[in-house]
């Protein structure tokens, strides 16, 4: 049995804060050796939330293999420093995740906090960092509250932001469904709270096409009420707002209550393979098959993405350092790009790093990580929270025109219709659901019969006609 994927894209970006004259830093900073740099986290081991217990296991193994590989500066680590990588259980639990940040802070004296899960656990250490100026770094959250930057000067995200997500399926919704309604399931908490705002942002004047919205206690441990209601209500599209337990259980749901609507929807948090699977397992082909979600990682399980040379090492070093551990698990991939960044970063803040150089290198960033799919950019501003670089959204029939990039790779998804890309010596298909990616520098010809709906992948400033200026170039295409 094939799964198809619907897969919209979103771009993602990590989140900035502003410059804040009164960040201090330490010329001795806590955590700091002449041979190690001591930092830390906390994360759901066990619990409602302990699907995502791979995220800081996929950052060890990148940690490790840093810390016995050397770089360009012929030391191994960062600078000559090795990575001392601590992390706890919080199951979850705000008041846990107080006790052990606090344990981080006080008793092991970590330089910063990297990567935190869940928006509510970091919610609840947020002030009692920020007093104490201890860097919280690229949260696994996408809570818009982790991009006020004025407020929360030493806390920084780094996924896209649930708001901005929303936003981009409320857009699609009332581009390609106009008179469909609409049923939300969503996490009765800011984290899902955030996408249905989002949600209805991007519907805009069509947000009245949500006739009902059903929430649920994260710890809950059934959603039957809610799936019978929103089936009750003769919806046409099922938007999942939820963490990957409740989510996998709406699916089941669905089954049990024998309800397929035309559409669904499922956030990008719970919309990894390894998920998807377990969905699939506990529902059926019918009731997963064709759902929509966003992504900016690569995935481990795509073949698209196994030659890549980055990929490989991924692998390579799961199979080293995590030999127990299922490879094709995405958030074993999501913990080892994040490490990468977290390696960039710390580079960034010197040989002599401290906790202010730290906020400084991670307002500041500008660059491509090899483990996000072709056209992501990581970038931030001192006044630009959540930069997401912006997805276009095309419709064309017949012909384009020859054209070229200089500096961009370009990615385009099929969303409806079926694309021919013409290259000079040869031409690839393209259906619906499958994506195509085009170098820089490389001559190409999209042709669409029917009329086609894609999605670029590209640099908001990347112009659509390339290098060719002519009565098709549209200097602001349509953006979500």
């Amino acid at each position: 049995m094939r799964m198809r994927f619907g897969l919209l894209a979103a771009m993602f970006m990590a989140a900035a804060v502003t410059c804040v004259t009164a960040l201090a830093g330490s010329q001795t900073a806590p955590g700091v050796s002449a041979k190690q740099i001591v930092i830390g986290g906390t994360f759901p081991l066990s619990g409602p939330a302990s699907s995502y217990a791979p995220i800081p296991v996929g950052m060890d193994v990148y940690f490790k293999y840093l810390n016995g590989h050397k770089g360009a500066d012929k030391k191994v680590g960062v600078h000559g420093r090795k990575i001392k990588w601590i992390y706890y259980d919080d199951g979850y639990s705000p008041p846990n995740t107080v006790q052990q940040t606090r344990k981080l802070v006080e008793e092991d004296k970590v330089f910063a906090l990297f990567g935190g899960l869940g928006t509510e656990p970091q919610q609840a250490v947020e002030d009692y960092l920020n007093q104490k100026k201890v860097p919280q770094v690229f949260v696994s959250t996408g809570a818009t509250e982790f991009g006020n930057y004025k407020l929360s000067p030493w806390t920084i995200g780094w996924q896209p932001d649930y708001v901005a997500e929303g936003t981009i399926y409320g857009k699609y919704a009332a581009q390609n469904w106009p008179t469909k309604k609409i049923g939300v399931i969503y996490q009765n908490d800011s984290y899902g709270n955030d996408y249905l705002t989002g949600l209805r942002k991007g519907l805009g004047s069509k947000s009245t096409n949500i006739v009902t919205t059903q929430g649920f206690a994260v710890t809950d441990t059934s959603v039957a009420q809610q799936v019978a209601a929103i089936k009750a209500a003769n919806v046409d599209v099922i938007c999942i707002f939820g963490t990957p337990t409740p989510t996998i259980r709406t699916y089941a749901t669905m089954k049990a209550l024998k309800f397929k609507p035309e559409e669904v929807i499922v956030n990008s948090v719970s919309a990894t393979d390894t998920f998807m699977k377990l969905a699939l397992q506990n529902a059926d082909a019918a009731t997963v098959d064709g759902s929509i979600s966003t992504a900016y990682l690569m995935d481990p399980q795509n073949p698209a993405y196994a030659s890549n040379q980055y990929m490989k090492l991924y692998r390579a070093q799961m199979a080293k350092f995590a030999p127990q551990a299922d490879p094709n698990n995405g958030l074993y991939f999501y913990g080892f790009a994040k490490a990468w960044d977290v390696a960039k970063v710390l580079g960034l803040s010197g040989k002599v790093p401290s906790r202010s150089k730290l906020m400084s290198a991670v307002r500041h960033m500008n660059w491509k990580s090899p483990y996000t799919i072709p056209g992501v950019v990581e970038k931030t501003t001192p006044s630009d929270p959540f930069p997401i670089s912006q997805l276009k959204l095309v419709k064309f029939q017949g012909e384009f025109v020859w054209h070229h990039h200089d500096n961009e790779d370009e990615m385009f998804l099929v969303v409806q219709g079926r694309m021919r890309m013409k290259f000079r010596d040869h031409e690839e298909i393209v259906n619906p659901g499958e994506f195509i990616i085009v170098p820089r520098g490389v001559e190409h010809l999209p042709v669409a019969e029917p009329e086609t709906q894609v999605l670029l992948f590209e640099p908001k400033t990347t112009l659509n006609t390339g290098n060719v200026t002519n009565e098709r170039t549209l200097p602001q295409l349509e953006r979500i």
